[in-house]
């Protein structure tokens, strides 16, 4: 999709970029649906904070995979996959712990928010497919400062408004949220690697 003049034709087009933008930031929007289950009904402002955090992020990676590529560096585009498949697999399995400790231990006040090393890292996991593609922008001529913007803009949006769809399941699936928040880490990563190999 990205070699050649279909590629460039396809990207230069504003709607184009716009879908993109959109489809790189769905990771992140299921990730943030369990992020906002997990804690105790999170206020829009703790919202519009891991949204913050992770546009922020996921607008940086496209620029560095732009360097990357300007430098023809292979290496994110072979490493990347299995970066992200790491970083989502430990975190998973962490929320997966926590969650069944949790379900043991009734006198444990529910989080009210999450950790801003625990979201960057988490972040970063569902941003490197973003670095990659920044690596195949570095050779068509587009402006990566205003795709990298669209991107981290719907990213803050998606996340955003997943944290608050998470707000009103958590009460709905109790000290499961967490859990289920982990289950869904995985699977990101699972289908980070199977899409990188089948899709």
């Amino acid at each position: 999709m990205f070699n050649g003049i279909p590629g460039l034709v396809f990207l230069m087009n504003l709607s184009a970029t716009l879908l993109l933008a959109l489809g790189m930031s769905m990771d992140a929007f299921a990730v943030s649906i369990g992020k906002g289950a997990a804690l105790h009904k999170p206020k829009f402002r703790e919202a519009l904070r891991t949204g913050l955090i992770f546009g922020c992020i996921e607008a940086i990676t496209p620029l560095v995979g732009w360097v990357l590529g300007m430098l023809a560096s292979k290496l994110v585009m072979e490493w990347n996959h299995w970066i992200a498949f790491g970083l989502l697999l430990f975190l998973g399995v962490r929320m997966l712990a926590e969650g069944i400790r949790g379900n043991t231990d009734e006198e444990t006040a529910p989080a009210q928010r999450h950790g801003f090393w625990l979201l960057a890292t988490t972040a970063v996991a569902t941003s490197l497919d973003a670095m990659a593609v920044g690596v195949g922008l570095a050779f068509l001529n587009v402006n990566i400062w205003l795709t990298a913007l669209t991107i981290g803009c719907a990213t803050f949006t998606m996340t955003t408004l997943g944290m608050m769809i998470g707000r009103f399941i958590g009460p709905l699936l109790g000290k499961r949220a967490e859990i289920l928040g982990g289950l869904v880490l995985i699977a990101i990563g699972c289908e980070i690697l199977y899409s990188h190999y089948y899709g």
